[in-house]
């Protein structure tokens, strides 16, 4: 079976949503996803969307905090594009529906309640308590869903990209569509298109400990890189430094849930076990340093007291601040038995954002034509070797509203473009039951050797160790995927062998330590920032 679209969507976070939006008003949108369509990181961020939004800041002011924060990588160019369009992006968000957060008293449309976090050094942030993400996400599709040129298919699992390099054609280079998984039929299903724009979101469930939802396992990435486009800054994985733990807890599977940054934004403090602040000793922003130092920060705690976390402490502000400001966060906490108006909340780092993915230009075309890219899939260059807080939803509206502008100008509806057969999809024989125990324990043996070989400090032996056993599972992950019918199981690990692998080779290429990577063996910087870079092909 083929369907066929004038543009083909796969991701339903804030960038593929918003991409769908205005696509819609040109053509006709088929957009699919690979669970629920707020099943996404996108809905799951707590803090907000950074804009210049008051007179007490500027764009320069922006532009510099990002910078800092991306340790010398950032595109410059792309920083101040971003930047400067976000309140073009804020207005677009508030015609959708999105409720921010005001002013008590606000005398007018514009009088947001704006909060501050980590590496910015204004209050920047717009907001919708602490369930922003999920607040855009939600008055995103329910748009999408009442738009009639947009049609919106759950538990649809992208395969692969069809192009024609894939298919034997030299003559030209461009996207014709994709190989889609349905989970209701089983059945492997052919979706046709010369415009696609990969949403997929990042690569955290690489890692053992995560703040990603279960779907984080770098389709995009996986995907854009076995059609031979450009990859670019895998070593850089962003750790979030507060992520919730619980003692009670058997594993820290359970312990994902995020305490966002906005908290210590507002006033919460690092502490230690013993009761001190420990956070000036590594940076004079204390508590507010960019996420990288941050977490290297906790980590070394953690690994110089033997305790088994740290503590973020707001209990110093007024009663009932947490339950008004924070409501999602002061209701799990309590849930958990800790009361954050007058218990310290213990945390650690966990795997939380992907700052590089698909290489691609300001207007988020990849280098495959037709293949554009938009939010955590992507690399604009933005984030550098580290992302500042709440530029990523940022990024995603900007970019999938520059990306459909370049699309209709290199690939006009009205252009009639050749024709080429495509092949139908090829599957192995059914797999046995028996077969998902081997999966699961891949599953985990990635997961695990990331974590331990491969997260917030690193050497050059670790990695050769990641690269080594690697070599091995993306070899039997292959005996899954072609001796075998294709499973969501399946699909899923070997994405996860894909990524992981791509994290590992970024990682070996970079002898220094800038950003979100650090290697004992190189500590300092280099003279020259430059971006790592692999292809397939």
């Amino acid at each position: 079976m083929m369907t066929t679209s004038d543009f083909l969507v796969i991701g339903g976070g804030v960038a593929g949503l918003s991409f769908a939006l205005r696509a819609a008003e040109h053509g006709r949108v088929v957009l699919i996803t690979k669970t629920t369509a707020l099943e996404s990181s996108s809905s799951k961020a707590q803090g907000g969307i950074a804009a210049v939004m008051s007179n007490e800041d500027s764009f320069e002011e922006h532009v510099a905090d990002t910078l800092d924060a991306g340790a010398g990588l950032c595109d410059e160019t792309a920083v101040r594009t971003i930047v400067q369009e976000a309140p073009a992006a804020i207005q677009d968000l508030l015609h959708w529906g999105v409720d921010f957060d005001m002013e008590e008293g606000a005398v007018d449309d514009h009088s947001f309640e704006l909060g501050r976090e980590g590496g910015h050094t204004r209050r920047r942030i717009l907001h919708a308590k602490d369930t922003t993400g999920l607040e855009i996400s939600t008055k995103l599709l329910n748009a999408a869903l009442a738009h009639p040129n947009i049609t919106l298919l759950e538990n649809h699992v992208a395969i692969d990209l069809i192009t024609t390099a894939k298919l034997g054609i030299v003559t030209e280079d461009r996207v014709l569509g994709a190989y889609v998984y349905v989970c209701g039929t089983q059945q492997v299903e052919i979706f046709r298109s010369d415009r696609i724009m990969l949403a997929t979101g990042g690569t955290g469930r690489v890692y053992l400990y995560t703040t990603n939802p279960d779907t984080a396992t770098g389709d995009g990435i996986a995907m854009a890189w076995r059609a031979g486009a450009v990859i670019s800054n895998m070593e850089f994985v962003q750790f979030h430094p507060t992520c919730f733990y619980n003692a009670k807890a058997t594993n820290r599977e359970g312990q994902t849930f995020l305490i966002s940054e906005a908290v210590r934004g507002e006033g919460g403090v690092l502490i230690g076990a013993d009761g001190k602040e420990f956070m000036q000793k590594y940076d004079r922003r204390g508590s507010l340093a960019p996420r990288d130092i941050v977490t290297r920060a906790i980590d070394s705690e953690i690994k110089r007291t033997g305790h088994p976390c740290v503590y973020v402490d707001i209990t110093h502000k007024p009663a009932g601040f947490m339950a008004s400001r924070f409501p999602l966060i002061d209701e799990t906490c309590k849930s958990v038995g800790i009361d954050p108006a007058s218990q310290p909340i213990p945390v650690v780092p966990a795997a939380h954002y992907q700052c590089g993915g698909v290489a691609t230009d300001i207007n988020g075309e990849s280098s495959i034509h037709g293949l554009f890219v938009s939010g955590e899939t992507g690399c604009t260059g933005l984030h550098g070797a580290n992302r500042l807080a709440s530029n990523s939803l940022l990024e995603c509206v900007v970019i999938s509203k520059r990306a459909l502008e370049t699309m209709l100008k290199k690939i006009p509806l009205s252009h009639s473009v050749q024709e080429y057969p495509i092949t139908p999809w090829q599957s192995g024989d059914t797999a046995l039951p028996d077969d998902l125990i081997l999966i699961y324990h891949n599953w985990d043996e990635i997961r695990r050797l990331m974590w331990d070989y491969v997260s917030i400090v690193r050497n050059n032996h670790r990695l050769q160790r990641a690269a080594a056993r690697l070599r091995i599972l993306n070899r039997e992950v292959a005996e899954f995927y072609w001796g075998h019918r294709v499973t969501p199981e399946i699909l899923d690990l070997r994405n996860l062998a894909t990524v992981a692998s791509l994290i590992v080779d970024c990682a070996a290429r970079r002898a220094e330590s800038r950003g979100l990577h650090y290697t004992t063996d190189s500590p300092g910087l280099l003279q020259k920032a430059l971006p790592s870079v692999v292809q397939r092909w």
